[in-house]
């Protein structure tokens, strides 16, 4: 398994929503903390989100029996209203992410630099989990 700096994980997923419908729901506090989880057992009780260029965001994910969470952040680079998000985690990272409108479809494709502490492949399944979830809520 790998792992190491400079290496880009990518994660996509086709949302059967148009794009403005999906961007609202990707960006609002209110619809953040009902699929920002990668699975059942954890949730999202805390979403803050200035969506602006130098604005910061932040949630807090914890597992719901109160055993473990912790505090997702970061500050955006680049804010181009229903086509594009890139913003540096806490730690130093870069994250992007796409929305290209197809129609009544909005394929959203995340590129995330990876850490070092966790495999490649755990990271890029967690973030796809939450993703997934993501693709779910949006299709309600």
């Amino acid at each position: 398994m790998t792992t190491g700096n400079n290496v880009k994980v990518t994660v996509k997923a086709t949302v059967n929503a148009p794009v403005e419908k999906v961007w609202e729901y990707w960006t609002e506090p209110k619809h953040i903390t009902k699929w920002n989880n990668a699975s059942d057992d954890w949730h999202t009780p805390i979403a803050e989100n200035d969506l602006t260029v130098g604005g910061k965001f932040l949630t807090r994910m914890e597992a719901k029996d109160g055993s473990f969470g912790f505090d997702f952040g970061g500050i955006y680079d680049e804010v181009k209203l229903n086509e594009l998000i890139s913003y540096t985690m806490g730690d130093g990272r870069k994250v992007t992410i796409t929305f290209k409108a197809q129609g009544n479809e909005t394929e959203v494709i995340e590129t995330f630099d990876a850490e070092t502490s966790n495999p490649v492949e755990m990271q890029q399944a967690g973030w796809q989990a939450i993703l997934d979830n993501f693709k779910k809520y949006a299709e309600q």
